[in-house]
């Protein structure tokens, strides 16, 4: 800590500098979880220094940037602000895996109405265990706090990542043909997408703390607030092992947009993906929201995962090896559908 640097001036603005130089204090332990082999910098400086690493005949860098969204209100109203960093972190190195590509290091940006250390430090703890479960090294961010721009007790959460595939071994489409199949990787809840919808639904701007964390029937038992917290799942390592063995000819992350958004992302003209809604297993929240809002089928299909949060396309002469090293890995993996001949990208029946 730079116990020289003190700006009264500043402070009477609403800037209180020694509360940062708290916050990376509080915060280097969770950051030392993440230091991986390329990391060639420590936390502090103007710049993350990251060495690619080497085995690469071209190297190709792959990005992707994202946020939380409206979810951090049900983190405020929860006053739980340790699993948000997950959300933070899956939502960029999920992305970034549909190319194929190994996800490198993450850095965050948080914005906030008034720092406080410990609350910094329980939103880096869960960035950096996003990190860890994504194989990332957080090599730097920024905590921005802006007094009069955001209330003191709320922030917002973004970041981006940066990982790295051969050319060679770049995901495309171009192989994809009618009779492969689509695998179902299952999400753990509505992720990190559609909560404008959920919050008007369930009246969250006015609903009581006792309200959102009282155990649900519908939910088995779960709060409605501990359910929608639940951390986006990150795919990295399971997809990572299955690269390894298998020809994947496509993956979409099932985002804002649900499925009719996001799986013609990895579908090539001419081809459709044919899915029956009976195949999809649909989380019991989805039923909530549904019933809740009078939300018809097809919206709700085309604006949450429905319970997959990520879908890959295979041989199906490769699909009983994927679906064994995706469920060996953790991942409760199943068939969902096959590609088809077809002028519609998504066909649900």
């Amino acid at each position: 800590m730079n116990e020289k640097s003190y700006s009264e001036a500043y402070k009477e603005a609403g800037v209180d500098i020694t509360a940062g130089y708290r916050s990376v204090e509080l915060m280097k332990q969770y950051v030392a979880r993440t230091m991986t082999e390329g990391v060639c910098s420590g936390l502090g400086g103007f710049g993350g220094l990251f060495e690619l690493p080497s085995g690469y005949e071209k190297p190709i860098l792959v990005s992707g940037t994202d946020g939380v969204g409206t979810k951090l209100k049900i983190a405020f109203l929860m006053e739980k602000y340790d699993t948000v960093g997950i959300d933070c972190v899956a939502m960029c190195v999920n992305d970034v895996i549909c190319c194929g590509a190994k996800p490198l290091f993450f850095l965050d940006y948080i914005a906030c109405g008034k720092n406080v250390p410990e609350k910094i430090a329980d939103i880096v703890k869960g960035v950096s265990e996003g990190c860890v479960q994504s194989d990332s090294a957080l090599v730097g961010g920024e905590t921005a706090e802006m007094p009069g721009f955001y209330p003191e007790d709320e922030f917002d959460l973004a970041g981006f990542s940066v990982g790295i595939v051969d050319k060679k071994n770049i995901v495309d489409n171009n192989s994809m043909e009618a009779g492969d199949v689509v695998i179902a990787l299952p999400s753990s809840g509505v992720h990190s997408n559609g909560f404008s919808l959920v919050r008007k639904i369930f009246d969250i701007d006015h609903i009581s703390k006792e309200d959102l964390t009282k155990p649900r029937e519908e939910l088995l038992g779960k709060s409605l607030g501990e359910t929608l917290l639940t951390p986006t799942v990150i795919y990295v390592k399971p997809v990572m092992k299955l690269l390894e063995r298998i020809k994947v000819k496509g993956i979409s992350h099932i985002t804002g947009g649900g499925f009719y958004e996001n799986i013609p992302r990895s579908i090539p003209d001419g081809l459709g993906a044919k899915i029956k809604m009976a195949d999809v297993k649909i989380l019991p929240i989805f039923h909530l929201i549904q019933k809740t809002g009078n939300i018809s089928t097809r919206d709700m299909f085309n604006t949450y995962n429905m319970g997959v949060g990520m879908s890959i396309v295979v041989k199906k002469e490769d699909e009983a090896e994927a679906l064994s090293i995706l469920q060996s890995n953790g991942v409760q993996a199943y068939h969902l559908g096959e590609i088809v001949a077809s002028q519609d990208k998504v066909i649900l029946n």
